[in-house]
C-alpha cells in the first residue's frame, strides 16, 4: 500500500486577518527592514488587481515545529513568542501589503530606506505611483496608507475626500456617489480573500522547495540559503541582523576619518554569500543542502530534532560568523587579492571564487594559524589559480565540498598550505600553460577570466601602460575617480581598418588578443590607422630598451606591426599565456 499522503492543508484568510497574525507574531513575515526587491510600480499593480477583484495567487506557509522559547522573526516585540507559520512563497506580496496598510518603510536591495506611496484617484478607481504632480492634485489620495493608518471610519474618509475634491470643482450627486463607492471598495480591501497552502511541520526543506517549484508559475527555485536565513531569523535574529548590517555597510563609502567599515572595491556581498563562508568554516561544507537539518538539531540516528543539539550547532555557526564579519580578517583577505594583482570588481569574473577563497583564508588564519606573510601569498596564488581556471564556475558547491573534505584530517599550517598548492599544481599543468590557456585566449568576451588574469599578471610584473611611462597598476587603481576612464581597451588592429580589408566577423575583430589597455588620449590619436602607420610614430617616443620591455610585457612579438592579422593573433595568444604564467610565478 502506498505511504504517500497529502502534506498540506488549505486555509482561507482575509487580508485583515493576515495582517493581524503578522502583527502579533503568529505568521513569521521576515523583518520589513530586510531587502525588498519589488518596485513601487509592481506594488501598484498588485493593488489594482485586488481592487478589480482579480486573484493574486496563493500564499505558501510552512508550519513551524520549533521548540518553545525560540526567537520570533523580526525585531518588534510580539504577543507570540514563536511564529506558528513561516512564509515560504508570497513574502514580497505580504511585505508590500503590510508596508502599505501599516504605513511602514522598507529597505530595498541596496539597503536604502524607501516608502511605498501608492496613489488612488476615486473618480475612476485608478492606481498610480505617487509623484510630485499627484501630491499636488486634490483629485488624488497621494498615499493610500492613510486610509487605514489614520484610524478613521470609511464614512469619515469619504466625507473628508469629497470636501477636499469639491473645493477644486463642484461635484454632481452622481459623482459623489461614484467617489463614495470607489473609496468604500478601496477601504474594504482589508477584507480581500487569500488562500494559503500550509505545509505540515514534518515536511523537510527539500520537499518544500519541490512544492514551491511545482506550484510557482515562474518555476523559481528556493535557495537553500533562504531556509538557513529563515532559521537565523527564528533562532538567532542578532546573527542575521549582523550579516545584513555588514552587507549594508559594504555598499557605503565611509567618509574620511570615520571608523573602519566593510566597504571595498571588490564585492558588495549579500547575506546568503557570507552565510556560505560561515558554513564552510563552521561545518567544513560547501553544500548547504544538509546544513539546514544540522542547524535544526536533527539527530542523524533517530531523525529527531533536539533543542540541545540545535544550540550546539548554532554555537559553531556563531563562532564562524564572528570570524567572517571581523573587519581585520575581511580587509587582510582583500589585501591578498591586491597582492595577486587584482585591483577591483572589474577584474573579478567569479564572486564564488572570491567568497570561497575567503573561506580558505579564514581556515588558514583561524584554524591552522598560518603566519600572515605566508598566508597572504598562498591565498593570492589560490585566488589567481581558481579564477583563471574557473574552478567554481560549474557546480560550485559540489567542488567546494570536495575541496573542504581534503582538510578534515589536516592538523598543521604546513599541511594546509601543501594541500592548496597540490590542488593548484593539478590544475596549472605544463599542458595548461602551453595548450589550454592559449586556446582559452581565443575569445572575444570582455569578461573573460583569462583576460583578468593577464591584467593581474601585468600588475605583478610592473608593466607600463602601452605607449606610456605610467604603470597599468597605477591607472586601474579604483580609488582614482575621473570623468573619463584613465585606460581604454584599444584595438591594436583597428576595427575600421580591418573592415576595410574585408574582415566583418566581429568575433575575429574583437579578439582578446587584439586588445591592449591604452590611455584615452593615445586611443583617440591612433584612431583607425593600421599598426604599420601608427607604430613608427609612437616608437620614436621611447628608447630601444624601454620599447622592447614594453612590447614584451604586452605580449607583442617583434615587428608585430608588420605581421598579418591572423599570424599576430596566434603569436600574441602564446605570449599572453606566458605573461600570465610569469605573473603567477611571482606569487610562489
Amino acid at each position: 500500500m502506498s505511504e504517500l499522503k497529502t502534506c498540506f492543508k488549505r486555509v482561507d484568510y482575509d487580508l485583515g486577518g493576515l495582517l493581524h497574525y503578522i502583527d502579533v507574531g503568529d505568521i513569521g513575515l521576515p523583518d520589513i527592514q530586510r531587502p525588498f526587491v519589488w518596485s513601487n510600480a509592481k506594488v501598484r499593480d498588485l493593488f489594482d488587481s485586488m481592487y478589480r477583484g482579480f486573484p493574486v495567487g496563493y500564499l505558501l506557509f510552512w508550519e513551524n515545529g520549533s521548540a518553545t522559547g525560540s526567537r520570533q522573526i523580526g525585531t518588534d516585540a510580539k504577543a507570540r513568542a514563536v511564529a506558528n507559520r513561516l512564509i515560504v512563497d508570497g513574502q514580497q506580496r505580504l511585505t508590500s501589503l503590510y508596508a502599505v496598510f501599516r504605513g511602514r518603510s522598507v529597505i530595498d536591495e541596496d539597503y536604502k530606506a524607501r516608502g511605498i506611496e501608492i496613489a488612488f484617484r476615486p473618480r475612476d478607481g485608478k492606481f498610480e505611483v505617487a509623484d510630485a504632480a499627484i501630491r499636488r492634485d486634490p483629485e488624488w489620495i497621494a498615499d493610500i496608507s492613510t486610509m487605514w493608518a489614520s484610524g478613521k471610519s470609511s464614512r469619515k474618509l469619504v466625507n473628508d475626500f469629497i470636501e477636499q475634491a469639491s473645493a477644486k470643482q463642484a461635484l454632481t450627486e452622481e459623482e459623489e456617489e461614484l467617489i463614495s463607492h470607489n473609496l468604500d471598495r478601496l477601504f474594504d480591501l482589508q477584507k480581500y480573500p487569500f488562500t494559503a497552502l500550509e505545509i505540515a511541520s514534518d515536511v523537510d526543506e527539500e520537499q518544500v522547495a519541490d512544492i514551491f517549484v511545482r506550484i510557482n508559475s515562474e518555476g523559481v527555485k528556493l535557495n537553500q540559503a533562504d531556509f538557513i536565513l529563515t532559521l537565523l531569523s527564528v533562532f538567532w535574529e542578532e546573527g542575521r541582523a549582523d550579516l545584513e548590517a555588514f552587507c549594508r555597510a559594504s555598499r557605503i563609502a565611509p567618509v574620511q576619518g570615520s571608523a573602519a567599515s566593510p566597504f571595498n572595491h571588490f564585492i558588495q556581498p549579500d547575506p546568503d554569500q557570507l552565510l556560505r563562508v560561515a558554513v564552510a568554516i563552521a561545518f567544513g561544507r560547501g553544500r548547504l543542502k544538509s546544513v539546514y537539518q544540522v542547524l535544526r538539531g536533527k539527530d542523524p540516528e533517530t531523525g529527531a530534532f533536539l533543542a540541545e543539539r540545535r544550540e550546539e550547532q548554532f554555537a559553531r555557526l556563531k563562532e564562524a560568523q564572528a570570524h567572517v564579519l571581523h573587519l581585520t580578517n575581511w580587509h587582510q583577505f582583500l589585501s591578498a587579492l591586491i597582492g595577486a594583482g587584482f585591483r577591483s570588481a572589474e577584474m573579478i569574473s567569479s564572486q564564488n571564487a572570491l567568497l570561497f577563497s575567503y573561506a580558505f583564508y579564514l581556515l588558514g588564519r583561524v584554524r591552522y594559524r598560518v603566519p600572515e606573510h605566508l598566508l597572504q601569498k598562498a591565498i593570492g596564488r589560490w585566488f589567481f589559480a581558481v579564477s583563471l581556471t574557473g574552478r567554481y564556475t560549474s557546480s560550485p558547491e559540489t567542488v567546494m565540498d570536495s575541496d573542504l573534505a581534503r582538510f578534515r584530517t589536516v592538523e598543521s599550517g604546513e599541511e594546509f598550505l601543501q594541500i592548496l598548492d597540490d590542488i593548484i599544481a593539478g590544475q596549472l599543468t605544463s599542458d595548461f600553460w602551453s595548450i589550454s590557456l592559449p586556446m582559452n585566449l581565443d575569445s572575444s568576451s570582455a569578461r573573460n577570466p583569462e583576460l583578468f588574469a593577464y591584467v593581474a599578471a601585468q600588475n605583478k610584473l610592473g608593466a607600463p601602460v602601452l605607449f606610456s611611462h605610467k604603470t597599468v597598476a597605477d591607472l586601474i587603481d579604483p580609488a582614482i575617480q575621473t570623468r573619463r576612464k584613465a585606460l581604454e581597451r584599444h584595438h591594436l588592429f583597428p576595427r575600421a581598418w580591418l573592415e576595410r580589408q574585408g574582415l566583418t566577423d566581429l568575433r575575429q575583430i574583437n579578439q582578446m588578443a587584439n586588445f591592449a589597455l591604452l590611455e584615452w588620449p593615445d586611443n583617440l590619436e591612433i584612431s583607425d590607422n593600421p599598426p604599420a602607420a601608427y607604430v613608427p610614430e609612437v616608437r620614436a617616443r621611447f628608447n630601444e630598451g624601454d620599447w622592447r620591455r614594453m612590447c614584451e610585457l604586452h605580449a607583442l612579438p617583434p615587428d608585430w606591426e608588420q605581421m598579418s592579422y591572423d599570424a599576430f593573433l596566434g603569436e600574441r595568444r602564446r605570449l599572453m599565456a606566458d605573461i600570465i604564467r610569469r605573473g603567477f610565478e611571482k606569487l610562489i
